[in-house]
């Protein structure tokens, strides 16, 4: 099933993503919420998706699918390929960083280049929705720790991220973390790991890889997080970028204003933006 969260006439709610068609769930509260009640939920849910109906996709403003969770985890340094073009050597532990709950930006809406920078880059990722999560989940386990996955850019101001160790502030800036354009349940999905990505600006390909290229896999992940967190419905965790990134090329080539970054996963979808000076 595909689950989006959109604004219609003013009143923002979650729908059902059926071909070109987007009806509404009639679920009170926000993609958390119904992430948190899906077992309940979801009888309910897949009979209103085989009865049809709705409005038009085209009619309807789509935002970030969770558009305020709790927690956002990034993973760095995660396909062999941008480790190498990153001339790092590979982590023997995973390298995490969060992002700014405020850099959640909707799958279509404009990507800020903030004031006083000019080394902004991409990074398409698979993100994995976290659903039941839990504490100490074991990778054996982790798949059912899950609810479903997107398409996410985690946009990054390069002078920012390397100015200190840390990375979190220079992957932080707001609107940095656009995500969508739905989520595709897990059950839909099957395997995470044989996903292939790209990345496009201004129509030519910068990226291009699949998720089997992952060195720590998402169970990996979810397993390694875990340990210190408790994972809760609605948390997004980026998985990683593989090679090509604007930082490697050889002049560098960073986003400018009027620039257009598609990212796509397949059997995800895409997410487009337009590069914006900020005002």
């Amino acid at each position: 099933m595909k689950l989006a969260t959109y604004t219609f006439e003013g009143r923002t709610r979650t729908g059902i993503v059926v071909e070109d068609k987007i009806i509404d769930t009639g679920v009170d509260g926000s993609m958390i919420d119904l992430i948190r009640d899906w077992d309940a939920l979801k009888p309910d849910l897949e009979a209103k998706a085989a009865a049809g109906g709705g409005q038009s996709l085209s009619s309807v403003k789509l935002e970030a699918p969770v558009q305020r969770p709790g927690k956002i985890f990034a993973i760095g340094l995660n396909y062999a390929d941008h480790i190498a073009e990153s001339n790092m050597a590979a982590p023997e532990r995973q390298v995490w960083f969060t992002k700014a709950q405020t850099s959640v930006n909707g799958p279509f809406d404009p990507i800020e280049i903030a004031r006083g920078t000019m080394t902004a880059d991409y990074e398409v990722e698979l993100v994995a929705i976290v659903g039941k999560g839990g504490k100490h989940v074991s990778a054996d386990d982790a798949q059912s720790a899950i609810f479903g996955y997107c398409v996410g850019n985690d946009v990054t101001e390069r002078m920012w991220q390397h100015a200190t160790p840390q990375w979190s502030l220079g992957k932080s800036f707001d609107t940095h973390a656009p995500m969508g354009p739905w989520i595709v349940t897990a059950d839909d999905v099957g395997d995470p790991h044989q996903l292939g990505l790209r990345c496009f600006v201004n129509g030519e390909k910068r990226q291009d890889s699949n998720t089997k290229h992952l060195v720590f896999n998402v169970w990996q992940q979810v397993e390694h997080l875990s340990v210190g967190m408790t994972l809760e419905p609605g948390d997004v965790l980026f998985t990683g970028t593989p090679g090509g990134v604007g930082a490697a090329m050889d002049p560098r080539q960073f986003l400018k204003a009027g620039d257009t970054v598609r990212c796509e996963i397949d059997g995800l979808g895409h997410i487009e933006a337009t590069m914006v000076a900020e005002a």
